[in-house]
């Protein structure tokens, strides 16, 4: 996606490494909470790490949107694969927001979109996005099969030099 626009696609990165990092650290928060449940915080209260989902939903949303524009943009994916990525990013950006504004975790504006996009959209992405890769870079064409690394073609890096 850099040679499509470079400056773009660094912030689609930002975006998505900062909404990974936030996922993860509210993800650690979440179970430090479950684990060893404080005496005197509401459960109501939203995470301070990750308010209302901020980084998980919102950053990690924008980040693939700006992918997924970029993958338009490129003609190097399948079109389709663009859009269903603008989708899934759409609906991720739903769910931010309900959140942000729907306290109710059973209103039907959170539950669509989140079972749209967590049984149905953004698992058929990943496997799709796998496919492409797949086929792009076949698992035979490494010289040294698991102890290469697959981002770099053969001789450039790997594990065992």
């Amino acid at each position: 996606m850099r040679e499509t626009d470079p400056s773009f696609a660094l912030w689609g990165l930002l975006f998505a490494l900062t909404g990974a990092f936030g996922s993860a650290v509210h993800a650690g928060y979440d179970l430090s909470n479950a684990i060893h449940p404080p005496a005197s915080l509401g459960s109501d209260l939203p995470s301070a790490i990750d308010p209302r989902g901020l980084a998980t939903f919102g950053l990690a949303g924008v980040g693939l949107l700006v992918f997924s524009m970029l993958i338009l943009r490129s003609n190097k994916f399948p079109s389709s694969f663009a859009w269903l990525g603008c989708l899934s990013a759409v609906l991720i950006l739903i769910l931010y927001l309900g959140r942000l504004v729907i306290l109710d975790a059973t209103n039907l504006v959170i539950v669509v979109p989140a079972l749209l996009e967590g049984f149905i959209i953004n698992p058929l992405w990943y496997i799709w996005l796998g496919v492409i890769l797949l086929r792009r870079h076949p698992p035979e064409t490494f010289a040294a099969g698991w102890m290469t690394c697959p981002l770099y073609p053969p001789g450039e890096f790997s594990m065992i030099e």
